[in-house]
């Protein structure tokens, strides 16, 4: 419990001061725009590369671990579409902002968060599911999107275009093939790169806080409660149950079930904003989970550390 406490304060004391940041707007709020998106596309591809790079593999047996975290996404899909039709019968736009509330994961905490439990090698972990599961998540949003929302403007072709020039799937790439081919990075580009990564996971963090929006959660309405319920609820639970089906243990399995605890991603929003969503919603789901997850990833880390 207390491990579990003293890994997850920082990273919300953190976020909590980006919030802080941009309410007082220090040192700027264009400057965090900037920040935002010099983290996402320089700071995490050379945390990923420099790790993976320079991780061994030898023990991860990636198939089980990667299966069990697809099927759990097609299972929560099910679930999802299921409960829309025959329960809660959600209006088409909602259904979609309630979906990738529901589905998506937010990767600084993620990685964060597995970097304090784990250190490096449940980082190596945490950046190979992220390659399978960035694409399939994707994937199914854009197909729920197409389902569900009247406003359909996806264009397929930049759809696959932004998929392979996604900066953490580069370098999850780069850095697994540096790898795989026992490539040796010339040490002063090496040094570099480890420099960089230092920075990636507090400045990502603290972006975190500066993205949410605390005043449009005030409207409570069942769509919010289902997305906070089945995200920090179900799908670390069933998550869990598939990977144990999968024989899946140990640390794999941690970071699994710390994979389904994750609060939803902020760029949840941008593709909401892109394919007609339900903007005001999404915001309110984003901004809710990630207030709420620290309470709610304890409770799960805690509930099943006796088998993980």
């Amino acid at each position: 419990m207390q491990t579990i406490v003293v890994a997850l304060l920082p990273i919300f004391f953190l976020i909590s001061l980006g919030y802080i940041f941009k309410r007082i707007e220090f040192p700027s709020i264009e400057f965090w725009k900037y920040a935002d998106k010099f983290t996402y596309y320089a700071l995490f591809p050379a945390l990923l590369i420099y790790k993976l790079s320079t991780a061994s593999l030898e023990d991860i047996n990636g198939i089980t671990f990667v299966s069990a975290g697809l099927v759990t996404l097609i299972v929560l899909t099910i679930f999802l579409m299921l409960l829309s039709k025959y329960l809660f019968l959600f209006e088409g736009k909602a259904f979609t902002s309630v979906y990738q509330g529901a589905i998506r994961f937010n990767s600084y905490v993620f990685l964060a968060l597995t970097d304090a439990l784990f250190g490096d090698t449940g980082l190596v972990l945490a950046a190979l599911l992220m390659t399978f599961m960035i694409p399939a998540i994707n994937i199914l949003c854009i197909t729920i999107f197409s389902i569900y929302a009247t406003n359909n403007k996806i264009d397929i072709k930049s759809f696959v275009k932004s998929i392979l020039k996604n900066p953490l799937i580069l370098g999850c790439v780069v850095g697994g093939l540096l790898n795989f081919f026992s490539i040796s990075l010339f040490p002063p580009i090496e040094n570099t790169l480890g420099i960089l990564s230092s920075a990636a996971l507090p400045l990502g963090l603290l972006s975190v806080g500066v993205g949410l929006h605390i005043k449009h959660i005030k409207e409570v309405k069942l769509e919010l409660f289902s997305s906070l319920f089945i995200k920090l609820a179900i799908f670390p639970v069933i998550i869990f149950f598939i990977g144990i089906n999968f024989g899946v243990t140990g640390q794999a399995l941690t970071i699994l079930v710390l994979f389904g605890s994750m609060p939803t991603a902020s760029s949840a929003y941008i593709l909401a904003r892109e394919l007609g969503g339900d903007l005001k919603l999404m915001s309110a789901i984003i901004t809710t989970q990630t207030l709420v997850s620290i309470v709610t990833i304890s409770t799960i880390l805690m509930l099943f550390q006796d088998y993980i």
